[in-house]
């Protein structure tokens, strides 16, 4: 019995089809066990699709079938029955390991607050230059995102991004979308710029071929994001339509919070309409609730003491209107007030955005005893324009998720604490980063992980998993932020995708769907087939995971290049390139749905935009693989 076996196997010739020469027929049925790994391959296509099943979710349940039908119905390749424990062996897979250590430096990144200088310097060109340093912001978001994951790059820019363009007075519906875009082509540039090259180049040199290098595909990259970022700095904001964001003098956020009236209230016996016009500027009353009923917003409702206003607005909007009512600004139980330890004289306030490591993550501020741990109070919280307490919930009860930006008050000393800490990020582009010296031993760190794999000197899991254990020694990152910055849904994903992958090489069902691609396109030159591989997973991968589309598609793309005898190397850079093409649905890509969340755009608005994107890099790529290596 085989007690274990490499997640895809060492011999290569198990993806050759089973015919010498290109089929001249369709191909026969593959034995049963391939039909099994076949029809789970469409079982995980429709998994992946549904958005109210957590990822994680159906990859572990898809893993999980997996290993029981091989269990209940053993398969025997080359006399020795499969052990279908084996493909469990995803979880220790190089390309996992290397993308969960990748992911601990990236949080490093965030946390010190590495990335801020750049958005101070961007914050600055704008002022000066906005049509070129929409340019700049694409460039160098692409080139970030080719060594750190792009979600972390994506969350730090998001409100950098919304302040410069409310500042310019430019819609940021023109940029945030094409930014988000620019994160996902510069990660096609390297082996670490995203989890689908990693796996892609891991799988491939799991089948025997040579391991490629970090910039072995930099070339094609670079040409066709050259391409795409012409596109997305000059096209794509034409067919972006202009969204509404609430605009404010001091703030570009829009805000929630609650006011309290007591008997000194201003506001008291007067009517609503009358209390909009003493808090001035129209403030934004969303409900109001007399004990423990909700009135109706009717103008003519006349207000009394122990009445709560649940307001949205700006930062500064609220402040205002606050002080104009003689109104007190509550946060859960507690109110800031004269007596309360927080209502001193030397008080600040700050933003606080919750990101990946962060304590709120997945929190909220109750459960994290956030008040007594760092002394502020959280007076409003905002998560792109949108009303996110539900009836009867308090601000301490909101589950708190990445992106969520939160606005504090408290001394300046505890906010200098709080700036001090790595599990937040204060975003204030107007002070300099309180992290200077943490933030260039992090950049230090990413910098010496991506160069000594870039030299060939330690193979990149080995120098990522050092560059992580050295986030830890450092102090930058505590073991709690580290673990919270790795991904569920990535971890589940490629460790299911890697299993499905194994069960349709052992089985051979990658040599039967070999087989019928090459008779589908057996009138066709190679560089055709090559840019029929882009097409096929560029769609498949907008419509599931790409991971999932990349390990499917590596071993059927090197069977095709050894049947025709060509260079596999441009066969399975159309699979990595394709398996990237995450543009035309907001669902394709983590990204897209941060962005979609934070720019208010809607499903069309990735169709308009993202399609014609996909196209374009279909194309390009099509041409540039030819040209370079066919």
């Amino acid at each position: 019995m085989i007690q274990s076996i490499p997640i895809i196997s060492h011999n290569s010739d198990l993806f050759q089809p089973s015919l010498e020469q290109m089929p001249d027929s369709f191909p026969a049925l593959p034995n049963e066990h391939a039909l099994i790994a076949l029809l789970l391959t469409l079982v995980a296509l429709v998994l992946f699709t549904r958005n109210r099943i957590p990822l994680e979710v159906s990859s572990l349940c898809l893993l999980g079938l997996v290993t029981l039908l091989f269990t209940v119905f053993p398969f025997r390749h080359d006399g020795e029955v499969f052990e279908a424990t084996a493909l469990f062996g995803g979880f220790g897979h190089e390309a996992l390991v290397t993308v969960c250590a990748l992911m601990v430096v990236g949080q490093g990144l965030v946390q010190t607050g590495a990335l801020e200088p750049f958005g101070r310097l961007l914050t600055r060109a704008w002022s000066i230059a906005p049509f070129l340093s929409v340019l700049v912001t694409l460039i160098v978001s692409a080139i970030l995102s080719a060594f750190v994951n792009n979600t972390p790059i994506v969350v730090l820019l998001l409100p950098i991004l919304i302040s410069v363009s409310l500042r310019t007075k430019k819609s940021p519906s023109k940029i945030l979308m094409p930014m988000g875009f620019a994160t996902i082509v510069g990660g096609m540039g390297t082996t670490i710029g995203t989890s689908t090259n990693l796996l892609v180049v891991s799988v491939a040199s799991d089948l025997g071929l040579p391991r490629m290098q970090m910039f072995d595909f930099v070339l094609p990259a670079a040409l066709a994001s050259a391409i795409a970022i012409i596109y997305l700095w000059l096209v794509a904001p034409l067919l972006i339509k202009d969204r509404e964001v609430p605009l404010g003098n001091n703030s570009p956020r829009l805000f929630q919070a609650r006011l309290h009236l007591d008997e000194d209230s201003k506001a008291i016996g007067k009517t609503l309409a009358q209390a909009r016009e003493l808090a001035g500027d129209g403030i934004r009353i969303i409900r109001i609730r007399r004990g423990e009923n909700q009135l109706l917003l009717l103008p003519d409702v006349v207000l009394q003491a122990g009445d709560r206003l649940r307001v949205q607005d700006t930062a500064a909007r609220i402040r205002a209107a606050a002080e104009a009512m003689g109104a007190k600004l509550y946060a859960g139980e507690h109110e800031v007030s004269e007596d309360h330890p927080l209502k001193a004289e030397d008080q600040s306030v700050a933003e606080i955005a919750v990101v990946a490591g962060s304590t709120l993550d997945g929190q909220n501020l109750r459960y994290t005893y956030f008040l007594e741990r760092y002394q502020l109070m959280v007076l409003a919280l905002h998560r792109a324009g949108q009303d996110i307490w539900k009836p009867q919930e308090k601000i301490m009860d909101v589950t708190l998720q990445q992106g969520d930006v939160l606005l504090v008050q408290g001394p300046t000393e505890s906010i200098h604490k709080l700036r001090m800490n790595p599990e937040f990020l204060v975003l204030d582009a107007s002070e300099q980063v309180a992290h200077a010296g943490r933030s260039t031993l992090a950049l230090f760190i990413l910098l010496a992980t991506v160069g000594v794999a870039a030299a060939g000197w330690i193979p990149i899991a080995v120098s990522s998993v050092s560059g992580a254990i050295a986030m830890l020694l450092a102090g930058i990152l505590n073991i709690k932020s580290a673990m919270k910055a790795l991904s569920a849904s990535v971890i589940f994903v490629v460790a299911a995708s890697l299993a499905l992958g194994q069960a349709l090489e052992v089985t051979g069902a990658s040599g039967y769907l070999t087989n019928v691609f090459l008779y589908v396109f057996s009138e066709a030159s190679a560089p055709v087939m090559v840019s029929a591989l882009i097409l096929l997973i560029g769609i498949l991968t907008n419509i599931v995971s790409n991971n999932a589309a990349a390990v499917i598609g590596t071993p059927v793309a090197i069977g095709i290049a050894q049947q025709l005898g060509e260079n596999p190397e441009p066969f399975i850079l159309a699979i990595l390139f394709g398996a990237n093409l995450s543009f035309a649905t907001p669902m394709s890509y983590k990204t897209n749905l941060l962005v979609m969340n934070a720019g208010n755009y809607s499903f069309n608005d990735f169709v308009r935009v993202g399609l014609p994107l996909t196209l374009l890099m279909w194309i390009s790529y099509s041409v540039i693989l030819g040209m370079l290596y066919l």
